[in-house]
């Protein structure tokens, strides 16, 4: 491991005892309030979940040293991290890569927020390696056609390289072969708020079309799950703000994209609520909120700061989203998955393709208003297919060739 690495596991080592121990506190104070004990009630403290007397000053030396020794820790290993680790380091190994990749698509708001090592910056990547926007940068057989990639929640840009029986099947490697694109994978923190990782990526496509070896003649996109809705949310607010970029737009896939929302989260958020009812489980309602932004976004699929700004995330409320249509100016397509053979009422909206329900995933809303206008040639269904089977299937690649082809016949 790199010492940031080690670094960064510390100061999470630090706040995971510090959270354990106001959980474990909370839980003592609860007891004291079934108690009829004098100065112990909650209506006799300035803060509720905190005790008082011996018992609050040994859970305050508990936070107290734990500070203290993650403060120090901490500071010896920046202090070695700036001597022996050079800033560009060593490639970390796949199977860190997707540990890291979970981690932030867990918490990766917690990361931000706390300059954590192990949070991931925004990369576009040209052949594994990203791009630079400081100095030149060399990519090499890059044309004018570039295909972006943007992975799922909780993934990253390596796992789209699924091998079976010695074939390739990624569709940014067939469809280079077949149609002459360049494949620029976008490398993103997913447990930021989807806004914000539209915003960066929208910042950084400008900066790809200032800098790439060839000009930009097309942009087409094909997105994963979230990075559905981060794209969404990129060319929204870079058509508010007349970037150049969206003029080169000319077809956006979508792979399972929760473009309403899914069912698990929402499962997540009563889950709060139970909690949070109950005077010995309201402390736990802190480790089912230590899911991050990103998570909370994929409730209803927010897309806008307005959607979630100014807002506690993890309140009941219903969908108040602000409405964001597909592009006009773009040619959008769709590929939902269900696990069923068939369609049925509860295929659509229980099973889907285990994460995502149908209907979300095709733009459809009980709301017919918030109903994303994808014309029937451009949807299309894989039946017994799972939500992580869309980005090896070949016959998932095989359709969104056809469409990506289409006017190139």
């Amino acid at each position: 491991m790199r010492i940031s690495d080690i670094r960064g596991v510390m100061q999470l080592a630090t706040q995971a005892t510090t959270g354990v121990t106001r959980i474990v506190e909370g839980v003592h104070q609860s007891v004291w309030d079934t108690l009829d004990f004098p100065g112990q009630k909650n209506s006799d403290r300035k803060t509720p979940g905190k005790t008082r007397g011996i018992t609050g000053a040994v859970y305050g030396l508990i936070h107290g040293i734990t500070r203290l020794s993650g403060k120090s820790a901490d500071s010896v290993m920046a202090g070695l991290q700036a001597v022996f680790e050079p800033e560009d380091g060593a490639p970390r190994h796949p199977r860190e890569e997707t540990f890291l990749a979970v981690l932030n698509g867990v918490m990766g708001d917690h990361l931000v927020e706390n300059n954590n090592p192990l949070a991931i910056p925004m990369t576009l990547r040209y052949r594994e390696t990203a791009l630079d926007f400081q100095v030149p940068f060399a990519a090499p057989g890059a044309s004018g056609k570039v295909l972006l990639l943007i992975h799922g929640s909780c993934m990253n840009d390596l796992q789209r390289h699924a091998r079976q029986s010695n074939y390739v099947n990624e569709p940014g490697e067939i469809l280079t072969a077949a149609l002459g694109y360049s494949p620029v994978y976008v490398r993103y923190n997913s447990g930021l708020h989807i806004s914000l990782n539209g915003q960066e990526l929208s910042a950084q496509l400008e900066k790809l079309l200032e800098h790439w070896p060839e000009p930009v003649e097309e942009l087409s996109v094909v997105a994963h799950s979230m990075g559905g809705l981060v794209m969404r949310s990129a060319l929204h607010q870079a058509q508010e703000q007349g970037l150049v970029w969206p003029s080169k737009m000319n077809k956006i896939v979508f792979l399972g994209t929760p473009h309403h929302g899914a069912p698990l989260e929402r499962a997540g958020n009563w889950l709060d609520i139970i909690l949070g009812t109950i005077s010995y489980t309201r402390p736990f309602t802190a480790l089912g909120q230590l899911r991050s932004a990103g998570v909370t976004d994929l409730r209803f699929g927010n897309l806008l700061h307005e959607d979630w700004h100014g807002h506690d995330r993890f309140d009941l409320k219903p969908d108040r989203r602000q409405f964001v249509p597909l592009p006009s100016s773009v040619n959008c397509y769709t590929v939902a998955a269900t696990l069923a053979g068939k369609r049925s009422l509860l295929a659509d909206r229980l099973v889907g393709d285990g994460l995502v329900p149908l209907c979300s995933a095709l733009g459809q809303h009980d709301e017919k208003p918030r109903n994303l206008a994808f014309a029937e040639s451009s949807q299309w269904i894989a039946y017994r297919t799972g939500h992580m089977e869309l980005l090896n299937s070949p016959a998932v690649n095989e359709q969104v060739l056809q469409w990506l082809a289409s006017e190139n016949a």
